[in-house]
């Protein structure tokens, strides 16, 4: 195993995580309500496919993970997860910029006036119910991930590799899944966007 790299210090470890969770958490919530108005030169759209390319390599880099703490590989293990934290906080800023900068898009919008009818609504069919499934789910699993991957990283830093494992067990696998319905979710709404 690794040496820790943290010191063990779960109540410092405990405000510090759970700010963050609930700032970050209160940052996207308060998303729904503003927009700015800004004239980038492109499509403020952009952000999303960078969000969807970021889930992409984040999905990868938890398959990459896995396989390397299953073959004992430790250190390739912590970096790989390391980096997919960093990706995650690079996903963060750019779904936040896409947010603040793009607005709101209603899936089946498709003459893009704001509303989606009833006959838009016919015409995308089942996959509406799809589409909200996995937005619905994926809302709720992202809003609810932060804190247990941060407490997963900890307990590996700090050297705690029983519960960082117990941990991992439930996180791992929540985590994947935002991170692999994100893209899919983008592939879904994507042509409802407006600029």
């Amino acid at each position: 195993m690794l040496k820790p790299v943290l010191p063990k210090s779960d109540r410092q470890a405990r405000t510090i995580i759970l700010t963050v969770s609930v700032i970050v958490f209160l940052a996207v919530a308060l998303l729904s309500k503003i927009k700015v108005e800004a004239d980038l030169g492109f499509s403020s759209h952009v952000f999303a496919q960078i969000n969807a390319v970021i889930n992409t390599i984040v999905s990868l880099l938890l398959i990459a993970g896995l396989y390397l703490v299953r073959k004992k590989q430790f250190v390739a293990h912590r970096n790989v997860m390391m980096a997919a934290i960093v990706c995650s906080v690079l996903f963060l800023l750019s779904y936040i910029a896409h947010h603040l900068l793009a607005g709101e898009t209603l899936f089946g919008d498709r003459n893009l006036d704001g509303v989606v009818d009833a006959a838009e609504k016919a015409a995308v069919g089942s996959l509406r119910l799809v589409y909200f499934i996995l937005l619905i789910t994926h809302i709720i699993l992202a809003a609810i991930i932060l804190p247990f991957i941060l407490f997963t990283a900890y307990r590996a830093l700090t050297g705690e590799y029983d519960r960082h494992k117990k941990l991992a067990r439930y996180t791992w696998p929540l985590w994947f899944y935002v991170s692999v319905t994100g893209p899919v979710i983008y592939l879904l709404i994507s042509p409802y966007y407006t600029n």
